[in-house]
């Protein structure tokens, strides 16, 4: 068995794999696993992932796999789960990297630790200028309650944290169905995946272990563009709320969902303009919709403790006309 399985999906960024690639072989060990998962590109990624590919077999376990038609990463990353061997599971995007040896450091810790996962600070890469992102935890290299981490409502917490690629996972996780991503969800898709892993994962820790490079503003990215596949935010979330509604603590948890929630429409609803009209339509009906599917006592609390401007704005919306379940 492999004691680290990476899964790293691909599609469409020749200009940026390979800095990824190069990153991987500077983290390779014998006993690691690379799956490259080729999310059918149309560009040329795949001619660079065959060459890396024979080159990184030469110091670590590689695996190639290539998609028929293009999935998107949610599917990318389970194809890589499902063929993934190691003891722990991490993943890495393309485009991003990891700072040399940073994989063995994570394996470490986590073996050290023992915990279900551990979660990392990042660096956020925006042309030249380089910032720190931080775990929303105080304690760290201490083994906590994924579930306390979820709270206080009001504030950033680590459920909010949700940089798949800065952290490890023990397979125990895998085994139990907690790494899988929601199939066909364009964006969002780490919200549920966040959720459910705080809320069913035994324990989990945060190290000072920064090695991961992020970086935003890649043009393949959805979140430079504005069409409809950014609306799934919508199924994310009435995923999260639901989910949260059938845990044995909702009454604590929900507020959370909610306000979470309210926020992510509330800032969709500021970018607007970024949408084409008939996407910046269906977004203010779908959101309307959304917000009279919540919990409405729970909505109430949630918009009574907002910023006024933000809560005015969801409260109109939510008295627009229309269906009461609305579609999404």
């Amino acid at each position: 068995m492999p004691k680290l399985s990476l899964i790293v999906p691909f599609h469409n960024v020749r200009q940026y794999a390979p800095d990824t690639l190069r990153s991987l072989r500077a983290n390779a060990r014998k006993d690691f696993e690379f799956i490259l998962v080729d999310d059918h590109s149309q560009d040329g990624t795949r001619a660079i992932l065959e060459r890396a590919a024979e080159d990184l077999s030469r110091v670590a376990q590689v695996r190639l796999i290539r998609h028929d038609r293009n999935g998107g990463v949610a599917t990318a990353r389970n194809t890589g789960l499902d063929a993934a061997g190691g003891e722990y599971l991490a993943f890495l995007d393309a485009g991003d990297w990891l700072a040399p040896r940073h994989l063995s450091g994570l394996v470490a810790a986590a073996e050290e630790l023992g915990c279900d996962f551990v979660r990392t600070d990042m660096v956020q890469v925006t042309d030249r200028a380089r910032t720190v992102r931080r775990v929303p935890v105080g304690l760290r290299g201490e083994v906590l309650d994924p579930r306390d981490a979820i709270l206080p409502a009001d504030r950033t917490t680590s459920v909010d944290y949700v940089y798949v690629w800065a952290g490890i996972h023990h397979r125990r996780l895998l085994e139990r169905g907690l790494l899988h991503f929601t199939e066909g969800l364009h964006t969002a898709e780490d919200r549920p995946w966040a959720w459910r892993l705080h809320r069913e994962a035994e324990s989990f820790a945060v190290v000072d272990l920064l090695g991961v490079f992020y970086r935003r503003g890649v043009a393949t990215s959805l979140t430079r563009t504005g069409d409809a596949r950014q609306l799934d935010f919508i199924r994310a979330f009435d995923q999260v709320v639901e989910e949260t509604s059938a845990d044995r603590d909702a009454s604590r948890l929900l507020p959370k969902a909610v306000r979470t929630y309210c926020a992510v429409i509330a800032h969709h609803l500021a970018e607007e303009d970024k949408f084409e009209p008939a996407v910046a339509r269906r977004l203010r009906s779908m959101s309307a919709a959304a917000l009279r599917r919540m919990p409405q006592d729970v909505l109430d609390g949630v918009l009574d403790t907002m910023d006024p401007h933000r809560s005015a704005r969801l409260r109109r919306l939510r008295r627009r006309p229309g269906t009461r379940k609305g579609t999404a």
